[in-house]
């Protein structure tokens, strides 16, 4: 497919718009509105969400997560502290996380600061996971070169007859990273492409500060 072809790719859209008046005050309400739309259209990994950090030099990279919470303490996944990302947001704790609900017509995006949960939340999530999920998580060095698939195998091999009869303990490196937000915007596709963007916006610098909300152009 050529530049012209891609540059012809297009869908209209045909929902409902975004107006002022009908946000709620808080935008967890409208989010999770949303999501309950998502689940119900059936989109596959209705939670997955892109995050976005930057390393120390700057660099920027995205990739997809899978949110497990979301709530008035900000917006939950979990992964191995080591990796890439958790490297980046040591680094960084600014990121942004992107729910890309297409078939829908409808974005949700979320600018804040990232820190790791409590040891106790990580724990009580990675009990929760299967058996086969927690012996990867500990197998997995995450983000660093591996020569083949196989090795990767084989150390799952050697940690299930390691802890065969017992409970695969959670390694230290893995665990929850919350995203407090400051600006939460939502995205409504809108015909001729003039869009819906309301953004939520902290009143202030300051956590639990009153949300205002600002309609930015498309």
């Amino acid at each position: 497919m050529d530049d012209l072809e891609l540059a012809r790719l297009r869908r209209d859209y045909e929902l409902v718009g975004l107006d002022e008046t009908m946000l709620p005050a808080d935008p967890l309400e409208l989010f999770h509105a949303w999501l309950a739309d998502a689940v119900r259209a059936t989109l596959a990994e209705a939670n997955a969400m892109v995050v976005s950090t930057v390393a120390g030099d700057g660099s920027p990279s995205s990739r997809l997560v899978l949110c497990k919470g979301a709530d008035q303490r900000g917006f939950v996944f979990f992964t191995n502290y080591g990796s890439r990302k958790g490297r980046d947001i040591e680094a960084d704790p600014h990121v942004s996380l992107l729910f890309p609900w297409h078939p829908l017509g409808r974005q949700v995006r979320v600018d804040g600061t990232a820190a790791r949960t409590d040891p106790a939340e990580s724990a009580a999530y990675f009990d929760s996971r299967p058996r086969g999920a927690q012996l990867s998580a500990l197998a997995s060095a995450q983000s660093d070169v591996v020569a083949t698939r196989a090795e990767l195998e084989q150390r799952v091999v050697e940690l299930d007859r390691r802890y065969a009869g017992s409970d695969v303990p959670r390694p230290p490196h893995w665990g929850g990273i919350r995203v407090q937000p400051q600006a939460i915007e939502f995205w409504q596709g809108r015909r001729d492409r003039l869009h819906d963007r309301l953004r939520y916006r902290r009143g202030a610098a300051v956590a639990g500060s009153a949300w205002m909300v600002e309609r930015l152009q498309p």
